[in-house]
């Protein structure tokens, strides 16, 4: 999710609810801790140098069971971040702690965001050497009769 998009939705809810991808929700008394500009220079397995933006908001969870962050407040926060984002419109990233650092995807299903798993992929699979589709071998195609020095029946064995 974009944020622009991220802000559209913001206007649309009364309160702020995040959802986990196991179902679950974020504590409601969760606080933004960070709004922030993550910067990614990176080179791939194919050799290619790749620069990656995203927008990353960390949402912490504390025993002040009273607090309540509202939507509006948010867009405050946002709005105060924008000349980190160097006002761009990118990706917006949640991170949330769970055993570890968890890093997210933002969806939204017209009541709650939704934290959304985020996967590795190979950036360069037309240049790393890794097949793009395993091929299917049939072992039996694999092994051919090594030719005989003696042909069955000649008498030279």
């Amino acid at each position: 999710m974009k944020l622009s998009q991220f802000k559209e939705h913001l206007d649309q809810v009364s309160d702020l609810n995040f959802t986990l991808p196991d179902g679950s929700l974020v504590p409601t008394h969760f606080h933004v801790t960070e709004a922030g500009l993550t910067t990614k220079h990176f080179i791939d397995c194919g050799g290619t140098v790749r620069l990656e933006k995203k927008i990353s908001f960390q949402l912490w969870t504390a025993l002040d069971f009273d607090h309540r962050l509202k939507p509006q407040k948010l867009i405050k926060i946002i709005d105060k971040a924008m000349p980190l984002f160097e006002d761009e419109d990118l990706d917006v990233e949640i991170e949330y702690q769970l055993e570890t650092i968890g890093r997210f995807g933002l969806d939204f299903n017209g009541k709650h965001f939704l934290l959304t798993n985020l996967q590795t992929d190979c950036l360069a699979q037309d240049n790393c050497g890794n097949p793009l589709q395993k091929v299917k071998v049939n072992l039996s195609n694999l092994m051919t009769p090594k030719p005989s020095a003696c042909a069955p029946g000649s008498g030279c064995c």
